[in-house]
């Protein structure tokens, strides 16, 4: 028999319910139009219609998706002081979740290895990185985390879970729910270690493989403006990383005793909510190509 679930948020803060409930529905609509801009300009400006655009492209997609899952279902369990989610909508919900951050570190992952093509390879980048290619490697990072991830899924809420259903989080993450689970967990942590380390791990390494390539690349180059140039085309890429694997690490690959529920969600609110919404500031305030591409939308819709 499949049993359902609560959500108890931020529940142990009643007094802040109504402000939390701005903050978040202020930060998913800055979400909201600040990835849909880059989305819209990297189409219309012919200026980036490069690789590199057309990754950040997907990437603020990918960005709109990944706050969709979990923010409006927070917004609702606010207003309504309830959190109570049906067995098969919370699976949903871990589903989306590990699959769009699974995408994402895909994602990062290739636009590491553009940077790399582009700095190490310039003579080749046009015929390397083009746009079938570009296609190929988006498409691939989309497609190729569902099986993984459904079976993930599919294994922990296979689980017999006990009488409590009570789970301790704003949205259906894979530690709270393993702790509801009956009997032994160990090979379900097993898995879930595993599949961190080969999702999670395995693009990182490739990132710093990549990033280790570059760094010695541009040490080579004797004109300073040039190496200036080629670091800051990479290190709106580099501070995304570093947050978006930084809190990945502290989520998954720590040791499950010594993760307190409130510090995951902590955690967890950084990863789902707080970078997606530094992302585009990121990526918009160090690009040049971008805040120019800004200027001439708002002068096109002042005039």
């Amino acid at each position: 028999m499949m049993m359902d679930f609560v959500l108890l948020g931020f529940s142990d803060t009643p007094n802040l319910q109504w402000i939390l409930f701005g903050v978040f529905l202020f930060i998913y609509l800055t979400v909201l139009m600040c990835n849909s801009i880059i989305i819209l300009i990297t189409k219309i400006d012919p200026v980036l219609h490069t690789p590199m655009y057309f990754f950040l492209g997907n990437f603020s997609f990918l960005e709109v998706c990944y706050v969709t899952v979990t923010i409006p279902r927070m917004l609702m369990d606010l207003w309504t002081q309830k959190g109570h989610i049906l067995f098969l909508a919370c699976a949903t919900q871990m589903c989306f979740v590990l699959m769009l951050g699974s995408t994402e570190c895909l994602l990062l992952t290739v636009m590491a290895y553009d940077r790399y093509v582009a700095i190490c390879n310039p003579l080749h980048y046009s015929l390397v990185m083009n746009h079938r290619v570009c296609s190929q490697l988006v498409a691939a990072s989309w497609i190729s985390t569902i099986p993984p991830v459904i079976g993930q899924t599919w294994q922990i809420f296979s689980l017999p879970f006990c009488a409590s259903h009570t789970i301790n989080h704003f949205f259906c993450d894979i530690p709270p729910i393993l702790k509801l689970a009956c009997g032994d967990t160990f090979v379900n942590e097993i898995a879930v270690c595993v599949a961190a380390v080969v999702i999670v791990m395995v693009p990182f390494l490739l990132i710093v493989v990549s990033y280790g390539k570059i760094i010695c690349n541009i040490s080579k180059l004797s004109s300073a403006r040039g190496r200036s140039k080629a670091f800051s085309t990479c290190s709106s890429h580099l501070t995304v990383v570093v947050l978006f694997y930084g809190t990945a690490f502290f989520s998954y690959l720590q040791p499950k005793p010594n993760q307190s529920e409130g510090m995951g969600k902590l955690i967890s609110l950084f990863y789902t909510v707080f970078i997606p919404t530094l992302n585009p500031i990121i990526y918009t305030l160090r690009n040049k190509d971008i805040m120019m591409a800004l200027r001439k939308l708002l002068a096109k819709l002042l005039a």
